[in-house]
């Protein structure tokens, strides 16, 4: 079930509990506790969001999902690097850029994820890109 997009502070933000534990941007100990939370960087395009883990995503992988993603989104929006944070029962990102990209308080916002890297979506139309990059992304060596 996707989350909606919330404010957090001065900032938007995504619970992204489950995905992130699934990318490996949140390592836990035995206790449920966090012992690594990911510095990510949030870039934006029309309609999607990527959440690239900064420490474990090389440079130039980085460069090629992103010069990809602006291709074929035709956009792109300010990038900007943030750390998963503890929300609750889980955990939050904040999204900088997504009111340039699209998103908006309260818009449910579906996540795609492969190791390193969390794709959010707004609808049906850019699903195809999410899948595009999930795809791209999982074809990297790890």
């Amino acid at each position: 079930m996707a989350n909606n997009i919330k404010r957090s502070g001065d900032a938007l933000a995504l619970q992204v509990t489950k995905p992130a534990r699934e990318a490996g941007l949140v390592l836990e100990d035995l206790d449920g506790d966090p012992k690594r939370l990911a510095n990510v960087c949030v870039y934006g395009f029309d309609d999607l969001l990527l959440v690239i883990d900064y420490d474990r995503v090389s440079e130039s992988d980085r460069a090629e999902i992103v010069a990809s993603a602006a291709r074929d989104s035709k956009s792109i929006y300010q990038a900007r690097r943030v750390s998963l944070t503890e929300s609750g029962h889980g955990y939050q990102v904040q999204v900088p850029g997504a009111e340039d990209a699209g998103f908006h308080v309260g818009d449910k916002a579906p996540v795609l994820e492969t190791q390193g890297i969390l794709v959010i979506y707004k609808d049906g139309k850019t699903r195809r890109l999410a899948d595009d990059v999930i795809t791209q992304a999982g074809s990297w060596e790890q």
